[in-house]
């Protein structure tokens, strides 16, 4: 009578965290010839009164593919992104040199100089403008129009003690109330211009002055 050989089927084990593909690919592939060799050998030295079980070696195969199929999704996805920076950096790119505005009240101090354009829906009984630093930290307040329409806002770079602050990211928000103690509705927006950008990081900065902001807080592009 033939002699069973002991030999222990390999496990398929995933990949998903693996950092280059090509790697698991082939660590996949090494296993699957030791795992092929040893489902040979196994046939060969079976006992034909007692054939061995297929399920074991059917659900290794299965195993097998599955991995192989996530390891080629992964390469998939991992282009898809690769794809989507090379876009997200050529976009930023084509904004060098021209003037964006900004909408989420983001505005640039440069040389001692920033400036805003804030709406009111409304005619308000009073209005206050606030402009925080790139830390929350409020540095100038004052009372702005009371008339509905669009008004200009400029700002000297000094705090209200007089002193004159560091170049940098500043952010102005508009609060209005009308005289029967509602809220007025505002908006605010900056206009700057990109002299440079930041290629360094996960996703493009805008350069403006001597800040760096998000290409999605760009919500218009102009010559």
């Amino acid at each position: 009578m033939t002699t069973t050989a002991a030999a222990t089927t390999p496990t398929a084990t995933t990949t998903t965290n693996s950092p280059n593909a090509s790697t698991a690919q082939k660590t996949l592939s090494t296993n699957f010839d030791t795992f092929l060799k040893l489902l040979t050998t196994q046939l060969q030295n079976q006992d034909p009164l007692q054939p061995m079980d297929s399920t074991q070696f059917t659900q290794q195969l299965v195993e097998f593919s599955q991995v192989e199929q996530q390891i080629d999704t992964n390469t998939n996805l991992q282009n898809l992104i690769s794809l989507g920076q090379s876009q997200s950096n050529n976009l930023a790119m084509s904004y060098l040199g021209k003037s964006v505005v900004m909408s989420n009240g983001s505005g640039s101090l440069s040389n001692g100089t920033a400036s805003w354009t804030y709406a009111l829906d409304n005619a308000a009984k009073s209005t206050t403008m606030t402009i925080t630093d790139s830390n929350g930290k409020v540095v100038y307040s004052s009372t702005g129009e009371t008339a509905a329409g669009t008004h200009t806002f400029s700002w000297d770079g000094k705090d209200n003690s007089g002193n004159q602050l560091s170049d940098g990211l500043y952010t102005l928000s508009v609060a209005a109330t009308a005289s029967d103690g509602s809220t007025v509705t505002t908006s605010v927006a900056s206009k700057a211009t990109v002299t440079g950008i930041d290629l360094s990081g996960s996703s493009p900065q805008l350069v403006i002055g001597t800040t760096e902001v998000p290409l999605s807080s760009a919500s218009l592009v102009t010559n």
